[in-house]
């Protein structure tokens, strides 16, 4: 099953203005969709093309590579070796996965400079550092991050009506008890799925939230895979699964060693990056002082991380039972799950923000007089000013934080936010809005 995607339009822009001199690299968590946006793309936009998965991939096609010093003989061999033709300007060439064989990526150099053809890379995993070990990183190659789908293709996907969201959002008017009810139920029934094509494919087919649950698992089960294959140890799965703990201790920040459960080392450090690297997580990194450009003072020590896709992170939450019980969707789409679970729309939040490209990041600081502390869930930039963004579960009445926030950095900051289950709302400079209007805020 196809899902209309966003990248694809970025793909459609990059064909049309850049595909002369960059190959484009679609990059992101393994089953994001990355190989069928890729395909998809070359079955309607190309004359013809060539798919080559590195995951799966003969020796007769790796032998082509010997002759990329010749671009001749390795189009000529190519095209033996698969049975396809390739048409000069029309045809595209794709590397699926293409981590796994260096030298294919390596080639994409010599390739794009040769012009006869196009080229899309596909990768997970594409940093870690045995993957680009001993090889030129092509400057020919654009990136393009795909994320697990958002929440506007998700209700494409499902039947909903996303554009009244947007219209919701421009008027700045509530919507009454009943609608933002219903609305409400729609945003968590994303929550519950998630944004991998696989789970919401399950999701429109019928399957119920067991079968769903199952999916999710797997995916997870192949990232555990993945991290074992980094790191034998078991201590890069361990800080993945500590994220929903985490979060849910509200830390200041996130900890290695509770992860790990000892000390943190150098090792230690450079599996995190790894793990950020790998795109299943998203970092928020804590800025030292949000009146300059919170990229230049983001503090790479202290950062706060979440999960890419809020349906892996429930699933993730009850992966020590053989499978989540339906009972458990049926209280989360209903709004009956413990209050403290407020953690689940923090990391809502997260992903809705990442999706439109931001990075992600908070502040801190601490309230005189006390052990205590302020925090703000997350600052965007809005043209020379500041956004601030607290996410709350239910209740809206207490926003301590925010307040001084805004009271400390008035200078810098254009308008306060209150995220919540609750309806449109505004005192003030504080808006209160539902979290299904988040996107728009980004």
């Amino acid at each position: 099953m196809f899902f209309k995607r966003k990248v694809y339009d970025e793909l459609l822009v990059w064909k049309r203005k850049y595909a002369d001199k960059y190959a484009v690299l679609l990059e992101g968590a393994r089953r994001v969709g990355k190989s069928t946006i890729a395909e998809q793309f070359a079955l309607n936009e190309y004359r013809t093309y060539i798919m080559i998965d590195f995951s799966n991939v003969s020796g007769e096609i790796l032998s082509c590579f010997d002759d990329i010093h010749n671009p001749d003989l390795f189009f000529l061999r190519l095209q033996a070796v698969t049975g396809k033709d390739l048409f000069e300007h029309e045809s595209v060439i794709i590397f699926d996965e293409v981590q796994l064989y260096p030298k294919a990526r390596q080639a994409i150099k010599h390739l794009v400079r040769d012009g006869r053809f196009h080229y899309i890379e596909t990768g997970s995993l594409i940093s870690i550092k045995k993957n680009v070990k001993n090889i030129l990183i092509p400057s020919e190659e654009m990136r393009i991050p795909v994320y697990p789908m958002d929440y506007e293709e998700f209700c494409a996907a499902a039947g909903k009506n996303y554009p009244l969201l947007r219209n919701l959002y421009e008027t700045r008017k509530s919507v009454g008890q009943q609608v933002n009810r219903k609305l409400m139920r729609d945003v968590r029934l994303y929550m519950a799925v998630g944004g991998m094509p696989q789970a919401v494919e399950a999701y429109v087919e019928g399957n119920n939230f067991s079968m769903i649950d199952q999916v999710k698992r797997q995916i997870i089960y192949l990232y555990e895979e993945d991290f074992k294959k980094i790191d034998p140890s078991g201590r890069l799965a361990a800080m993945y699964h500590s994220i929903p703990a985490q979060l849910s201790r509200n830390l200041k920040r996130y900890r290695i060693s509770a992860a790990i459960g000892k000390r943190k080392t150098t090792k230690d450090e450079r599996l995190l990056y790894d793990l950020i690297d790998s795109k299943t997580v998203l970092p928020s990194y804590h800025t030292a002082d949000p009146r300059v450009s919170m990229s230049l003072t983001k503090n790479l020590d202290s950062y706060k991380l979440y999960l890419a896709d809020t349906g892996l992170f429930i699933t993730l939450m009850f992966i020590d039972r053989p499978a989540a019980e339906n009972e458990i969707y049926a209280k989360l789409l209903s709004d009956k799950l413990p209050a403290n679970l407020g953690y689940l729309y923090e990391n809502l939040v997260a992903q809705m923000l990442a999706a439109s490209g931001r990075e992600l990041y908070y502040h801190t600081w601490a309230k005189e007089g006390s052990t205590h502390y302020y925090e703000i869930d997350f600052l965007i930039s809005q043209g020379t000013k500041l956004s601030a963004i607290e996410v709350k579960a239910s209740g809206t009445g207490k926003h301590e934080s925010i307040s001084a926030f805004m009271k400390r950095y008035s200078k810098s900051v254009d308008r306060g936010y209150i995220i919540s289950q609750k309806d449109m709302d505004r005192k003030g400079d504080l808006y209160f809005l539902p979290v299904y209007l988040t996107p728009f805020l980004a």
